[in-house]
């Protein structure tokens, strides 16, 4: 039986459908592959990263500032007066400048108070005249001195350099370290020990430097630490666990999952590299490092 003009049409619509559906079926992965690549790369640069000094000692300083500006670095961490003009020579910053004290011994003794004191408001000053932004502090030890005595202490000799360090602008910035297996008898050692003491500071300027490597260690359950508390951090520490290695797919933390979270929470703070490198070639490790927390 001859078609009829109507079931000539119907079959021409037909084959014309299959073949658009079939061009689309085709070209949509191209298209979603596209449109996901361009979306990943309009979201880049969202965590300000930077580097700690003293994983790379071995290359000169000159060398050093150059290579991690190339590699889209802002800063490095952890330097002394000294080395802050170098730094802003090469358009870099000096993301967090050593204060006074140490490791061990802390504002957690008063009997360090009188000079931690008088060191800290001088740094101060040089950090602002400087035009930085942070400078960091240490609980100490503990010693003899429990966790409480031992935040009352830190809360009493704080706050006698806070008003200054408001006046400058200078955010003073404790760190949360592990007393496991590297820094053995640290007081602030947990996140919640650092939370009370930043809340009972009461001060905008004062804040918390998050160290994943060190937390992993000692807690965990980083990344819901980082959504529940992230008010409290000012500054953030990366490293490897185990062994504060490279951050990469060797060791047991997803950095670049960690990175999105702090993008997602609209981090301001500066995430700086920790880490001792495997490669023969350090500035290899860093700059992987630097591709992972890209986001």
């Amino acid at each position: 039986m001859k078609p009829t003009e109507n079931t000539s049409n119907y079959k021409t619509c037909r084959r014309n459908f299959f073949k658009t559906v079939s061009i689309s079926v085709l070209t949509a992965p191209f298209i979603m592959k596209k449109a996901s690549t361009q979306d990943t790369a309009s979201h880049k640069g969202r965590i300000k990263q930077s580097v700690s000094r003293w994983c790379y000692g071995k290359i000169p300083m000159p060398d050093f500032c150059k290579a991690v500006k190339e590699m889209g670095l802002v800063g490095i961490d952890l330097l002394d007066p000294e080395d802050w003009a170098i730094v802003k020579e090469h358009g870099l910053i000096c993301t967090m400048a050593n204060g006074p004290g140490s490791i061990e011994k802390g504002w957690n003794d008063p009997a360090n108070h009188k000079t931690l004191i008088e060191r800290a408001e001088k740094r101060l000053r040089e950090v602002a005249e400087a035009g930085l932004l942070n400078m960091i502090v240490f609980s100490g030890n503990r010693g003899k001195i429990d966790d409480r005595e031992g935040l009352d202490n830190c809360v009493k000799g704080l706050k006698e350099i806070m008003p200054l360090a408001e006046q400058l602008g200078v955010n003073v910035i404790m760190e949360l370290l592990n007393s496991k297996r590297d820094h053995k008898n640290y007081m602030c050692d947990h996140t919640a020990w650092g939370i009370e003491l930043v809340k009972r500071m009461g001060s905008p300027r004062f804040k918390l430097l998050y160290d994943i490597y060190h937390m992993q260690i000692m807690e965990g359950d980083i990344i819901q630490t980082l959504r529940d508390n992230i008010q409290y951090i000012g500054h953030i520490h990366t490293g490897g666990v185990p062994g504060r290695n490279d951050i990469d797919e060797t060791q047991e933390l997803n950095y670049r999952r960690i990175c999105e979270v702090l993008a997602e929470l609209n981090f301001d703070g500066f995430v700086a590299h920790e880490f001792i490198p495997k490669n023969p070639d350090p500035l290899l490790s860093l700059k992987r490092a630097y591709e992972i927390c890209n986001v």
